[in-house]
């Protein structure tokens, strides 16, 4: 099944989410549907509040595709360890349209849990630190405007606003 994508507005985006503590077979259909979702909406990363269900579940699929080893489910994920700093255009889908600059670190691991609630660790670096980092950020109600300058958020709140009055957010 495919989520529909939640926008910035929603108060879902801004609190922080609930850990999982049941490992069953809703908890791996729901995992199933964020990865269809995520492709869907040609993503490289999902937080389970981005499809309007506070709980503590990211994907990654920093590949898209190209490599079936390489998507991730992060469930109840933390980071543990950053290193390096790296600036670069970020996204989200849950602001689309809109990319800017975020300096995040280079290298990073995160502990989190897979779908048996087994605690693992994974490393990675550049884009894949970024999904580790945005995503654990969606899952702790933030964004990645938290990360900018004031006057480029306003800027952007500001553009937010008048697509909502248009009818078109």
């Amino acid at each position: 099944m495919i989520y529909r994508i939640v926008k910035f507005g929603d108060p879902v985006l801004e609190k922080p989410a609930t850990p999982i503590t049941v490992f069953d077979g809703e908890l791996r259909k729901l995992v199933e549907d964020m990865f269809e979702s995520m492709y869907a909406a040609q993503g490289v990363g999902l937080a389970a509040p981005q499809i309007g269900i506070a709980k503590r579940i990211a994907v990654i699929d920093v590949t898209f595709k190209e490599d079936p080893a390489a998507p991730i489910v992060l469930i109840n994920p933390e980071i543990i360890h950053t290193e390096g700093r790296l600036t670069s255009n970020e996204g989200c889908l849950s602001l689309p349209e809109f990319r800017e600059k975020v300096t995040r670190p280079r290298k990073v691991t995160a502990r989190a849990q897979d779908l048996e609630g087994k605690t693992f660790e994974v490393s990675g670096e550049d884009l894949l630190a970024r999904a580790l980092v945005h995503e654990t950020d969606h899952l702790n109600g933030k964004l990645y405007i938290n990360h900018i300058s004031a006057l480029k958020r306003d800027m952007m709140k500001r553009k937010i606003r008048k697509l909502m009055k248009q009818g078109e957010w």
